[in-house]
């Protein structure tokens, strides 16, 4: 079969395994389901040599990368490198986001 389908919506849980639910070979994908005001774990990806790209799917919140909050809503991409500490929080209506990763020097 060429295609795959995940409906995420038969997905219990704040984070939902997008890319691994599909059985992607290459690409990594997540999406998290933050209730309003939760904030998410700081963290790096300085292990997995990781960059990772954040976008709002609905609601709001901001992304704190190395200290600096950055906005986080519907249209708007953020691009985090791998040594950067980022946590994501949503605001006073929750936020669904999605996470896109590679690690850098693997092709696009």
């Amino acid at each position: 079969m060429g295609y795959r389908v995940l409906d995420v919506s038969t997905i219990e849980g704040r984070r939902k395994l997008v890319a691994s639910g599909l059985e992607a070979a290459g690409i990594r994908m997540n999406q998290f389901d933050n209730e309003p005001n939760q904030a998410g774990k700081e963290h790096d990806e300085r292990e997995s040599g990781q960059e990772e790209i954040y976008s709002a799917l609905t609601g709001a919140g901001v992304i704190v990368v190395d200290g600096e909050e950055v906005p986080l809503e519907p249209g708007r991409y953020v691009l985090v490198e791998p040594g950067s500490t980022r946590q994501v929080a949503a605001g006073p209506a929750g936020l669904s986001y999605l996470v896109v990763g590679a690690e850098i020097g693997t092709p696009a």
